[in-house]
């Protein structure tokens, strides 16, 4: 089962106008077992607007998957 925890860190960073194109990546930074059933992880999130140097949002995903 799988349990979205929700987002630490999270910036705004700038608007994203009508009709942009959008873009989201994703990197896993931490993966740790919670005992006696669990694993967490934490992901770097980063939606990019196609043609700005800045993104849209920074934020860290939280998740947790439970082995049953």
């Amino acid at each position: 089962m799988g349990i979205n925890y929700g987002f630490e860190k999270v910036r705004f960073v700038s608007p994203v106008p009508a009709g942009a194109r959008i873009r989201a990546r994703s990197a896993l930074s931490t993966v740790g077992s919670h005992p006696p059933d669990s694993v967490y992880t934490t992901r770097i999130l980063i939606v990019e607007i196609e043609g700005r140097d800045k993104p849209a949002i920074l934020g860290e995903w939280v998740t947790r998957g439970v082995i049953a």
